[in-house]
């Protein structure tokens, strides 16, 4: 027996898949036919978990930029708008800086026209967080989450930290912004 045949047995290739020379190989051509149908059922299973897989990850991915689009054009609608606020202004002042989109809490509400959300920033005087609930003007399309869609702040409340005179005391002021642009300050609360 040949080194080649008896590797053949020891790894259980069978003779007959190994092209004769009298045939010209067409015994090596059915015979992998046969093998190549078997995996071709085989790996149906595999296509479809592959595609099934690679469509409900782009569908997250998706969302994820959907919900990033949303947090960006409603956080900057309400710092657009707090910055005109003297209040505001007056506690951290300006300019305005988002804070990260990690740090902050977004909710979508139905059909992704709704949204509360928190986030924190900052200005050169102090930091803070906004909450904001608006609601998006627009039609919806299938492809509406890649424009730019306007959102209305109906409600805007600023948690503020500002700093006091004495340098170990913050001051926390709250101030509520409404709709017509017109704004109150509760009274400032000391704290540490």
């Amino acid at each position: 027996m040949s080194r080649a045949a008896a590797a053949r047995k020891v790894t259980g290739i069978a003779q007959l898949r190994a092209p004769p020379a009298s045939t010209g190989g067409l015994l090596y051509r059915f015979s992998s036919y046969g093998g190549a149908s078997g995996s071709r059922s085989r790996s149906l299973p595999r296509r479809v978990l592959s595609i099934g897989a690679i469509s409900l990850a782009g569908g997250l991915v998706l969302s994820a930029v959907n919900d990033l689009a949303i947090f960006h054009g409603c956080t900057s609608k309400a710092i657009e708008k707090a910055a005109d606020n003297q209040k505001v202004v007056e506690a951290i002042g300006v300019p305005l800086v988002r804070g990260p989109w990690y740090e902050a809490s977004l909710e979508v509400g139905h059909r992704r026209r709704s949204v509360s959300c928190t986030f924190p920033v900052s200005g050169p005087h102090g930091s803070g967080f906004f909450q904001i609930e608006a609601t998006r003007n627009g039609e919806d399309g299938l492809l509406s989450f890649l424009r730019h869609h306007d959102w209305e702040i109906l409600t805007l409340e600023a948690h503020l930290h500002a700093p006091s005179d004495d340098e170990q005391q913050k001051t926390l002021v709250k101030v509520n912004l409404e709709s017509n642009g017109g704004g109150q300050c509760d009274d400032p609360e000391s704290g540490n």
